[in-house]
């Protein structure tokens, strides 16, 4: 899918301009004669880095001077007219990310299998996938030019790793000095420019909790609405992840921090009319405690981080049991299958799905998975791999098993160990289907 940078943070063009990947046919490009592998060079006399670049220098513009070279090595100069909102009908290469050049003592690179996929050791550490998919940067190795580019281009929001706002803390976390961490600056000019942060924190036990913690949140906080969220979700072990500088997260240490930040909450709600700071999933499934009602979490601003994500399902799935009562589902006995997911959410997964059985005759059934690809206390759904799926087998009944969507790279058919999912269904003997909430939502009343 990508093509990886090599040095870290870099910010020099590796190749001229962006290469074309597809045309649409009767499309605008189509008729400038553009192909797939040409590249665009400038716009306008403006250098395109990638397709953020071309779409912000064409956007609005009714004459364009576009520099392109040909795949043959040809160069054109294209002088086009165009209505405003008249589109180009091209889609181009994915834009190469930045490595991050922090050493992270928690870094969830550091603990992968040796034989796991290459992609997984890429650390990216790139304001343009914080702005278009919700990835985390530090900022530390955020030059002037980018900078610049964000403010230009309107890069909001973007998704900040602080960690802790105590600077010696942070600079631990990151593994670099205290100078390099000190992002106040940066932040500083987003802010006052208007760019939107949302703010992560790592929780690390005995480094970056406790007192840390609340002195990160009561910081961040002064600058609420522009910083408008700060997701605090576990550090996570795996097996080959055994710096001694880490704990592993507990039970006990969830309940305290759940307090903890509980009381710190109610503050901010009378203050800011908001929670502002919000505890990822996975530490009240981990601490046993109930997860908040869908109102805790106000627009759901993290819950691609795990925030807010298991209410988000129970709400939805409520739905879908409501919408079964009104349509009914006749044949629902021929739900005769075992849902696979992680044993962290398998307990709650369970109930849902008994209450689903008892009310509609249905026959699922939930098996939680150990992950042994990662070890340690890794239990989440989305890191399950092909080889966990099969040492499942015995526990499989049914005629077909649905693995969690997120378990897929989310342009290929594959999980993080490598195995495809067609290899998969052939050594369980039965269909895979991997599902999120709405298509199994079509899936159950597809087979009435």
């Amino acid at each position: 899918m990508y093509e990886f940078a090599v040095t870290p943070a870099v910010t020099s063009i590796r190749r001229r301009g962006v290469e074309i990947a597809e045309v649409s046919p009767q499309s605008l490009g189509f008729e400038l004669e553009l192909k797939s592998g040409d590249r665009i060079i400038k716009v306008n006399g403006r250098p395109v880095r990638d397709y953020l670049d071309f779409r912000f220098h064409t956007s609005g513009e009714t004459e364009l001077m576009i520099e392109v070279r040909k795949a043959s090595g040809e160069d054109w100069e294209l002088q086009i007219e165009r209505s405003e909102d008249e589109d180009f009908g091209l889609s181009f290469e994915q834009i190469v990310p930045r490595q991050c050049a922090n050493e992270c003592i928690f870094c969830f690179c550091k603990g992968n299998p040796e034989d796991a996929r290459s992609s997984l050791f890429i650390r990216d550490e790139d304001v343009r996938l914080s702005f278009l998919y919700g990835n985390y940067t530090t900022l530390t190795s955020l030059t002037d030019d980018e900078l610049s580019r964000i403010l230009e281009q309107r890069l909001t929001p973007q998704y900040v790793s602080i960690h802790a706002t105590d600077l010696k803390v942070r600079a631990y976390l990151l593994g670099v000095d205290e100078q390099r961490a000190d992002i106040r600056g940066k932040l500083k000019a987003l802010l006052n420019a208007g760019i939107e942060i949302h703010a992560q924190v790592v929780l690390c036990p005995g480094i970056n909790d406790g007192e840390v913690l609340e002195q990160t949140i009561r910081n961040l906080s002064v600058d609420f609405p522009r910083i408008s969220s700060v997701a605090i979700v576990p550090l996570g072990l795996t097996r080959y992840n055994t710096d001694p500088r880490l704990t592993a997260v507990t039970p006990e240490f969830c309940r305290q921090t759940i307090d903890q930040v509980t009381k710190v909450q109610h503050e901010l709600r009378k203050r800011l009319g908001t929670n502002f700071a919000f505890l990822g999933d996975e530490i009240y499934l981990r601490a046993g405690a109930p997860v908040p009602s869908r109102a805790h979490y106000g627009d759901l601003p993290q819950i691609e981080d795990g925030v807010g994500m298991v209410r988000s399902f129970n709400n939805g799935f409520a739905s879908l049991i409501r919408k079964a009562a009104r349509q009914s589902l006749p044949d629902a006995e021929k739900l005769n299958g075992t849902i696979l997911t992680g044993t962290l959410f398998a307990p709650a997964l369970k109930e849902t799905i008994k209450d689903f059985n008892a009310r509609f005759g249905a026959r699922f059934k939930v098996e939680g998975v150990a992950n042994n690809y990662f070890g340690g206390d890794v239990s989440v759904a989305g890191l399950l791999t092909g080889g966990d799926f099969l040492r499942a087998k015995p526990q499989i009944s049914g005629d077909f098993a649905i693995v969690p969507k997120t378990t897929l790279k989310s342009d290929e058919d594959i999980m993080l160990d490598g195995m495809r999912l067609a290899e998969l269904t052939e050594k369980l003997g039965v269909p895979v289907y991997p599902l999120d909430l709405k298509s199994f939502s079509q899936f159950v009343f597809q087979r009435n």
